[in-house]
């Protein structure tokens, strides 16, 4: 069964001096304050749409990852993944790179970034970002 979830946004004036407010409508989780300087300059308490697909990525891979683990039969104790977006003003989203650290009873460094390099391919918004590079480091804890 397919689903679906939403997010709004509602954003008041320019680009440059306005801001807004995106809300994550599925879950109810809350409202986060978005401006300009927060996606191209410091956060300054506020997120960007780079810092939300790098929350998505993360733990989209994340649960990726483990799925196949213990589909292989090497279940995983913990997986820790952190993705960084690269935003350059002007061109975009130049590149996303994921660090993953695994917790993998049994499983060898080399099965694991096999792994790794399979989960980095068929998780689902890594799907959905083909058109970024994404870059992958993958060590076991």
């Amino acid at each position: 069964m397919a689903t679906t979830r939403s997010s709004h946004t509602v954003w008041n004036g320019n680009l440059l001096k306005g801001s807004g407010v995106v809300s994550l409508d599925s879950s109810g989780q809350g409202e986060f304050d978005v401006s300009w300087p927060s996606r191209a300059e410091a956060a300054n308490g506020k997120t960007s749409p780079e810092e939300l697909i790098a929350a998505a990525h993360s733990s989209c891979y994340s649960m990726a990852l483990s799925h196949g683990l213990d589909g292989a039969g090497t279940p995983p104790t913990r997986v820790e993944t952190k993705a960084d977006v690269t935003f350059q003003p002007g061109e975009g989203i130049t590149g996303i790179h994921l660090t993953v650290v695994g917790e993998v009873p049994g499983l060898d460094a080399e099965g694991f970034a096999a792994a790794a390099e399979d989960a980095k391919k068929n998780c689902p918004v890594s799907q959905a970002l083909t058109g970024t590079t994404i870059t992958l480091t993958a060590t076991l804890a």
